[in-house]
């Protein structure tokens, strides 16, 4: 198989990897949170209030997607839509309390699944692929 052809599967397949074990360590620790409901909930609790345009951005989702991803995020009472005081048309989703009490738990539980994902490479090769990962996501943007 070509490298270039292997590097593609390789990378989707570790996606793919990824999140399977993410929903398993977050369902075993009774969290009741899809992996991309979380990234969702990550961005927020980093960032703070966003607009659901500025969420598809940042996760590369199709606004249609985010959509989802809120709606059952505020059935779950996470987090909350707002109407922008400057432009009606855009929500600002703000997390809730509930959403708050999450937070700690459930990036032990991604920080603990992340070290344990990535165990026994080092620093050194930690930051080669850093610096690759970021070197092809450029070059996506570009395109």
């Amino acid at each position: 198989m070509l490298l270039i052809k292997k590097i593609a599967v390789d990378i989707n397949i570790l996606n793919c990897s990824l999140i399977k074990i993410f929903s398993k360590e977050l369902s075993k620790n009774n969290i009741n949170l899809t992996p991309e409901q979380y990234l969702v909930m990550d961005i927020l609790w980093d960032q703070g209030t966003l607009s659901q345009q500025a969420i598809a951005d940042i996760i590369q989702k199709d606004k249609n997607s985010v959509t989802k991803f809120i709606d059952s995020l505020e059935k779950k009472g996470l987090v909350s839509r707002v109407v922008n005081k400057n432009d009606r048309r855009i929500n600002n989703i703000i997390v809730s309390e509930e959403g708050l009490k999450l937070k700690d738990k459930t990036t032990e539980v991604a920080i603990n699944m992340m070290q344990n994902v990535l165990a026994d490479i080092s620093e050194d090769d930690l930051l080669i692929f850093d610096k690759v990962m970021n070197q092809i996501k450029s070059n996506i943007d570009s395109y």
